[in-house]
């Protein structure tokens, strides 16, 4: 027997289950994620804790920051989509168990499958 949070969640990701899984809506899941992570190292780079690699930052600054840079796009976005992806995953996951439990009870009618 399912519960009605169960319930609720198959009716829910039914509904949604295709709009989660296109690129725009992924941005709102991974977005916060990425951006506290990349923040963190760039305030750990320019914090001044450790005064050689202040030095080595300064020195080659223009490659340095080009390279830095992108990294931290790239970061962003493999941040953004693995944890999109991830999260839509266990998502689809859950629904398909809750689908397969609700089909194998006796007396039960299917729902939207």
């Amino acid at each position: 027997m399912l519960t009605s949070e169960e319930k609720g969640f198959m009716e829910y990701w039914a509904h949604h289950r295709l709009q989660k899984q296109k690129a725009f809506k992924q941005l709102y899941v991974g977005l916060p994620l990425a951006l506290a992570l990349v923040g963190g190292i760039a305030v750990t780079l320019f914090s001044g804790w450790y005064t050689r690699a202040q030095m080595v930052l300064f020195r080659e600054s223009a490659s340095l920051i080009l390279v830095l840079l992108v990294a931290a796009v790239a970061m962003t976005i493999f941040m953004i989509l693995f944890s999109a992806r991830h999260r839509w995953d266990l998502n689809e996951q859950r629904y398909q168990e809750l689908m397969q439990r609700n089909s194998e009870e006796p007396g039960q009618t299917k729902t939207d499958q």
